[in-house]
């Protein structure tokens, strides 16, 4: 280093905010994304990163109610937010969430990468739109990737978890037929 260049220290700033119904505060460097908070500082790691530029949607969380891309949200922009992750999806006690369940019963996982993200994100498009058309959740679900399903068995996951949200119950997995 030359004697006129310093080094400079991370900015650091106190975040607060409630993940998963929890309250937590700390102290993050301000380029640290809100995904790297999760996984290294809550010790959360259901938030996935794949791409780590918003494109794959692994890493997607719930956040003031909003599907947000935490690879591309810094921690420190989520000051004060409520933020839910695949793990605060689970019922108190214990039980797995319709959209968990849904996606059990269709068989809507292979090696469950982007598994997390997929459910985040229907889980925000079934608070916003319950009655989404079925022809309607391709489009909805566009901004997720999955390089093993082909995408049929997620989709039956969704229709069943809007049956099951809805308070319909149903053994068979709408379209399981066609995924396989």
């Amino acid at each position: 280093m030359l004697a006129s260049q310093t080094a400079t220290q991370p900015q650091i700033m106190r975040v607060q905010l409630t993940v998963n119904g929890q309250p937590h505060s700390a102290d993050v460097e301000v380029r640290v994304t809100l995904a790297d908070f999760l996984r290294g500082t809550l010790g959360l790691t259901g938030t996935h990163l794949g791409c780590e530029h918003g494109v794959c949607g692994s890493c997607t969380v719930v956040v003031n109610g909003d599907g947000v891309r935490s690879c591309l949200m810094l921690a420190v922009q989520a000051d004060g937010a409520e933020v839910l992750t695949i793990e605060g999806l689970e019922a108190a006690d214990g039980t797995m969430h319709p959209i968990q369940q849904a996606f059990l019963e269709s068989h809507s996982f292979q090696c469950g990468f982007c598994t997390p993200g997929f459910m985040m994100t229907v889980y925000e498009l079934l608070e916003k739109q319950p009655e989404i058309p079925n022809e309607d959740i391709r489009a909805a679900l566009s901004g997720n990737l999955c390089r093993c399903t082909g995408y049929q068995s997620i989709v039956a996951g969704v229709e069943l978890a809007k049956q099951k949200l809805a308070g319909g119950t149903s053994d068979t997995p709408v379209a399981a037929s066609a995924t396989r």
